[in-house]
């Protein structure tokens, strides 16, 4: 049972005055009649004035009671059940990293979120609440439909830490969910961007400040032998400092027995952003500091050892000498390959007809060509091999599709499986003597490293989509900050940008494969010039809940009341 105007049960103080007059009997007159059997029924009557005395009409009081009761229950709108009234309130909180900036209280935008949602929540005596989260991909914080203390208690742990994205999508989500004619109260840190349209029955709220801020906007590692160096890139959005300092710390790598600690001034006479870079020897992470300000988030980054497994390159036997010394030119050539490596990073060259993943040959009578070529437009391994002024010299047509063809010959194919088959006969060519020959190998190893399991990239920022690459037939998870997530797909997937910094691992039937980590980086993020306060109204918003609970007020208690001032009626009729 709920009440949608409770002041209305004032209403049953009637019955005070309703019973005491039954109660209190005053004297009567006299009157003189010609036989006594006028009178069906006698009457007692005070000798001596008013008195109290037990009442003698009892059904006409209760009943007269019961419709004194109804009227309150209608005034005061009761409900009963399912038509209890309920107030829905859909709130959209902004999950971009800007929310946790600081004001000059040192309280953050997303803290005053939560103070002005608990306000609203408490103002429009919501019954049922739904929270939403922005982001690349829309989140429910809450709900549908939770109740009030689980939505703000949902509210107070989330973190804002997001990059930059579009609100729109999450808005019109939150429309659906509150219904036709229901407002969407939607807080953010900042107006709307000139020329946004805005969903009509959305209020937009902002609650931030307008701060100059410094952040790190960049940070790479990168490992070659025993040698780490860290690259970071530092912005200054506003016009204060003039110079921060940047403090890096070392743990110990293997072999070496302490840390090492480095600090840089960075100083942004000459602009608005600065590169630094330091290098350390036998380093393990390297955790990056500047001075907190505005955005505490922006101002430190962790970096973990970024060194990539290394990709083999094994030549099988039967290679003629002409291809084994033109492939191992390249070999030496080329940094992070080499020649011994774990069975499934190795990638395995030899003649054709043999389970090499690459095949270098040709077989059957020879044709040579000079032009013209046609390639695959748009195919990775093709990238940049320019075959202007080539003499290839082919024989038989490989299996598999074709990528490079001269007239009805096949030159570079690609099986279903991923092989790829070079139609070449090296002694009448001179492919391996033009730039064509090292592009088109380095394509190949790039897509190579790109097959292996794990993932395609191990430090990234905010915003950025994760790609793995896992194998067929197996059960992978990603676990991350934000729980564990099952990975649908076989070769190289595309995973949705993560909507929280931190360390994901990429698990094959419980067993981790590989590591990435997200930082928390977005210099749009990180850009609290354009931030500000502002409250803009729905455009189009129809009665709320409680607007439409008081004009469809429940009918029974008027029937209830008729009834009983119906049957008072017919009761006190017959008793008179």
């Amino acid at each position: 049972m709920s009440f949608g105007f409770p002041w209305g049960l004032l209403a049953l103080g009637a019955l005070v005055p309703l019973v005491a007059a039954y109660f209190l009997r005053r004297r009567q007159k006299p009157v003189v009649v010609s036989a006594l059997f006028l009178w069906r029924t006698p009457s007692p009557r005070a000798e001596a004035g008013p008195r109290w005395e037990r009442f003698t009409r009892e059904v006409s009081l209760l009943l007269e009671a019961l419709a004194v009761i109804a009227a309150a229950l209608y005034l005061a709108d009761v409900r009963l059940g399912e038509t209890a009234l309920s107030r829905h309130l859909v709130l959209v909180v902004d999950g971009s990293l800007s929310m946790s900036a600081r004001g000059p209280d040192n309280v953050t935008v997303l803290e005053l979120v939560r103070r002005e949602a608990a306000r609203r929540v408490e103002t429009a005596k919501a019954t049922r609440v739904t929270v939403l989260a922005t982001g690349m991909t829309p989140r429910v914080l809450a709900g549908p439909e939770a109740e009030p203390s689980r939505a703000l208690a949902a509210l107070e742990t989330f973190n804002a830490l997001g990059a930059d994205h579009d609100p729109i999508p999450t808005l019109l989500w939150a429309q659906e969910l509150a219904g036709p004619g229901k407002h969407v109260d939607f807080f953010t840190d900042a107006p709307p961007a000139e020329g946004l349209v805005v969903p009509a029955p959305v209020r937009w709220t902002a609650l931030g400040t307008a701060r100059d801020n410094v952040a790190l906007v960049s940070a790479q590692r990168k490992d070659e032998g025993g040698t780490s160096t860290v690259t970071l890139r530092v912005a200054r959005f506003g016009v204060d400092p003039d110079s921060v300092s940047v403090r890096m710390t070392a743990q110990p790598g293997v072999g070496a027995k302490q840390g090492t600690s480095r600090a840089e001034t960075v100083s942004f006479k000459d602009g608005e952003t600065a590169t630094v870079r330091v290098t350390f020897q036998d380093a393990g992470e390297v955790s990056v500091f500047i001075a907190p300000d505005s955005l505490p988030e922006d101002n430190r980054a962790t970096l973990p050892t970024s060194s990539a497994r290394p990709l083999a390159v094994r030549l099988a036997q039967g290679l003629g000498p002409l291809e084994r010394g033109a492939l191992e030119r390249f070999v030496s050539a080329v940094p992070d390959l080499s020649r011994e490596a774990a069975a499934e990073d190795v990638l395995l060259i030899g003649p054709r007809d043999t389970d090499a993943r690459v095949t270098v040959g040709a077989t059957g009578k020879p044709r040579t060509f000079v032009g013209p070529f046609f390639s695959e437009k748009g195919h990775p391994l093709l990238d940049d091999v320019q075959l202007a002024g080539v003499r290839w010299s082919a024989g038989e047509n490989p299996p598999g599709r074709p990528l490079i063809t001269a007239g009805e010959a096949v030159l570079v194919s690609e099986g279903e499986d991923g092989r790829v088959h070079l139609n070449i006969d090296l002694a009448r060519s001179n492919v391996q003597r033009v730039s064509a020959w090292p592009v088109l190998l380095g394509n190949v190893v790039r897509e190579a490293r790109r097959s292996r399991e794990g993932f395609a990239r191990r430090q990234l920022s905010l915003g950025e989509p994760l790609q793995v690459v896992t194998l067929p037939g197996e059960r992978y998870t990603l676990v991350g900050p934000e729980g564990e997530k099952p990975v649908f797909g076989a070769g190289a997937v595309s995973l949705p940008p993560p909507s929280s910094p931190g360390r994901y691992e990429l698990e094959r039937d419980g067993e981790v494969v590989d590591a990435a980590v997200v930082l928390t980086m977005d210099a749009r993020e990180s850009d609290l010039r354009g931030r500000g306060s502002v409250d803009i109204p729905a455009r189009e918003s129809g009665e709320d809940e409680a607007g439409a609970g008081a004009s469809e007020r429940m009918r029974w208690p008027l029937v209830l009341l008729l009834l009983a001032l119906m049957g008072d009626f017919y009761v006190t009729r017959r008793v008179s």
